[in-house]
């Protein structure tokens, strides 16, 4: 077997080299790499592992003993960090996680983030203190570098010492993903009330900082950009709750009085979107049309049923927690997509 060799990477930091270093050193990925150096259980090529621990003692590399433990741990304890477990939507995940966790005797911790990144990381290192055998993580990541930077090394690192990462949202490279398909979805949305002919559409988003608001807004965008007619979008920001829906929209109609629909995106805002429109004497559907984002199950129970972009949120937790009950592929990182579906119901019409 021959083995590749890269380019010389940066001088080692005093006191040793990072294993990051020593896998660009010696040409084999961060997974091999800490296969070989922090004790993991996963066998690699004798050859290829005599190299990788000759580059390592040229470059002084030091294997971290916690790291080590944690690669050879055998607890049968899955961290699961959510954003907020009274949100229908990580609930949901959560029940889809627990329900393949159960077949797989793996035991379940479910962690609140309320969206906090230094929470994260606290709870990411609380985990790996435990020795857990894996991270879920489900939520979207900040779009902001400075912050979503520090959350993706703490989640490497931990994964570099043997344990098994997997995200509901895009973390970035080297860590397995479950992803739904936000910006089809809401694109999907912008068509279907541009197409009932509505021609000034508002858009209700969550806080901008995170990737699948980014990724909802932008396919909102580019729905009203590919609709013919030319319609408006107006936008506001609302927190991720009915409270947070419900003050956006007021805030939607004051501002824009001729709006004739409305993109939520969320469900649990859109609850209060609804109760902002009858307050404000406007119809859904005959004044305004209304459309959701994620189908939970109160959808089909409200006055009128909300039309809403389906996120199989359940099937979500399910697959992810078959991935971390799954060995990790030796280069690259697995990803499954998870489509998005319109489902119309009562409350979207045509433009009066």
């Amino acid at each position: 077997m021959s083995t590749q060799r890269s380019t010389p990477s940066p001088a080692p930091r005093r006191g040793g080299a990072t294993l990051q270093q020593v896998a660009d050193a010696a040409g084999v990925s961060l997974a091999t790499a800490s296969r070989v150096l922090n004790g993991s259980t996963r066998t690699v090529n004798a050859e290829l592992s005599e190299h990788v621990r000759e580059v390592a003692a040229r470059l002084r590399y030091v294997s971290h003993g916690p790291a080590q433990a944690l690669a050879r741990a055998t607890t049968s304890l899955v961290g699961l960090l959510v954003h907020d477990v009274n949100d229908p939507y990580f609930s949901a995940i959560a029940a889809g996680a627990m329900r393949v966790a159960r077949e797989q005797d793996l035991l379940v911790m479910v962690a609140n983030t309320y969206r906090d990144p230094a929470l994260e990381l606290d709870y990411i290192t609380r985990l790996g203190a435990q020795r857990a055998r894996a991270i879920l993580v489900a939520g979207s990541p900040p779009v902001d570098p400075a912050l979503a930077g520090p959350l993706r090394e703490r989640l490497l690192d931990y994964q570099q010492g043997g344990g098994r990462v997997v995200a509901i949202g895009d973390q970035g490279p080297g860590i397995d993903a479950v992803l739904p398909a936000n910006a089809e979805g809401a694109h999907a949305a912008a068509l279907h009330l541009a197409g009932l002919g509505h021609r000034e559409i508002g858009m209700i988003a969550g806080p901008r900082g995170l990737v699948t608001i980014a990724d909802r807004s932008a396919g909102f965008r580019r729905g009203v950009a590919d609709s013919a007619g030319d319609p408006v979008g107006h936008e506001i920001e609302g927190d991720f709750t009915r409270d947070g829906g419900y003050d956006a929209t007021r805030r939607l109609l004051a501002e824009h009085p001729g709006v004739t629909a409305v993109f939520v995106m969320a469900d649990v805002m859109a609850i209060g979107a609804l109760a902002a429109l009858r307050e404000a004497g406007r119809r859904v559907p005959e004044d305004v049309s209304l459309v959701g984002f994620d189908d939970l199950p109160i959808c089909a129970d409200l006055v009128p049923a909300l039309t809403s972009v389906r996120v199989d949120t359940e099937g979500m937790g399910e697959q992810a927690m078959r991935m971390v009950a799954a060995a990790p592929l030796d280069e690259g990182r697995a990803v499954v997509h998870s489509a998005t579906e319109l489902i119309v119901r009562g409350s979207t019409g045509p433009a009066a």
